[in-house]
């Protein structure tokens, strides 16, 4: 008897060193070394993702409260996925079944046509796309508007970065001026500067025992344009890079405190999103994508080792 993993098909893709292996089911980042070390938090094929560990969160990231929401005047109301607050939380594929598009050895493409919802009465096509060079991991995320009304839009992807030795002993360095206090229900209640709060990472520093869950904003880019989040090892031997490019202006940082067994705080997840938390709620920045249109975020993810 064949056995079927929870995450579907794995899609194994190499270059340079760099090794990742994709699932069928949610089309997310299970595995990701450079020669055999660890860039992200894994798992087993035997496993359903811990924490949405290497997931696409579409079409919006994090956080609905009540799951209610107002779009064009129209009322709606989204299923309630985390009931234990009472909020939409992630979007709708991260169960979903994706089809591949296109392939070779260091890329693969995979769709989905997600067809309306419960409180999301669109019809879009998204495509995730992985690929691997010699400077490491490139993800793209796509979605058009197939339907005949216009449809609220964000993007969000949940990878957790690793380096060897305890998740308080890693240094984080983490270009964001502003971050989001939120209420018992993990919902955004203020804005606020990160100078002179534990939320202060412009400057890299160890992790120690902050515990976080946190949405930041006002990022700084580099030249390039690209806002870079790096997690070194005290030593500086083995770090990772997580980048993303233009339409990303908020990442969620999480310290993995909530989750069990082997994967609490096992990981870093830096999620890069294109709005904050509750944002159908609120509007903020929200993309509207009419009929037809379509948008593309990229991030990716790169070995680092402080000079």
């Amino acid at each position: 008897m064949t056995t079927i993993a929870p995450t579907g098909e794995q899609h194994t893709i190499e270059a340079g060193g760099l090794r990742a292996v994709v699932t069928e089911v949610g089309a997310g980042l299970r595995a990701l070394t450079h020669d055999g070390r660890p860039l992200v938090m894994g798992y087993s094929e035997h496993q359903a993702p811990p924490g949405s560990a290497g997931l696409p969160l579409l079409p919006w990231p994090n956080r609905v409260q009540d799951g209610r929401y107002t779009f064009d005047g129209q009322e709606r109301q989204l299923a309630l996925t985390e009931p234990k607050f009472g909020n939409a939380a992630h979007g709708f594929t991260r169960t979903l079944p994706w089809r591949v598009l296109s392939r070779d050895e260091a890329s693969i493409t995979l769709g989905l046509r997600l067809f309306p919802q419960a409180g999301y009465p669109h019809i879009l096509d998204l495509t995730v796309s992985y690929a691997l060079d010699a400077t490491g991991l490139t993800v793209e995320i796509g979605a058009r508007n197939m339907g005949d009304t216009p449809a609220p839009y964000g993007f969000g992807a949940h990878p957790y970065l690793s380096v060897p030795g305890p998740l308080e002993d890693a240094v984080l360095e983490l270009p964001a001026a502003e971050w989001l206090t939120v209420d018992e229900r993990k919902i955004p209640v203020e804005r606020r500067a990160v100078e002179g709060t534990p939320y202060d990472f412009r400057t890299a520093h160890p992790i120690g025992d902050v515990v976080l869950d946190t949405a930041f904003t006002g990022l700084t880019r580099d030249g390039d344009g690209l806002v870079r989040v790096r997690l070194t090892t005290g030593d500086g031997t083995h770090g990772v890079e997580l980048w993303a490019g233009e339409g990303v202006e908020w990442l969620q940082v999480f310290t993995g405190d909530s989750l069990t067994g082997s994967a609490r705080r096992a990981g870093l997840a830096v999620e890069p999103m294109s709005c904050p938390p509750n944002a159908f709620r609120t509007g903020e920045d929200v993309i509207r994508l009419d009929p037809g249109a379509a948008v593309t975020h990229r991030w990716g993810i790169s070995p680092f080792a402080r000079t």
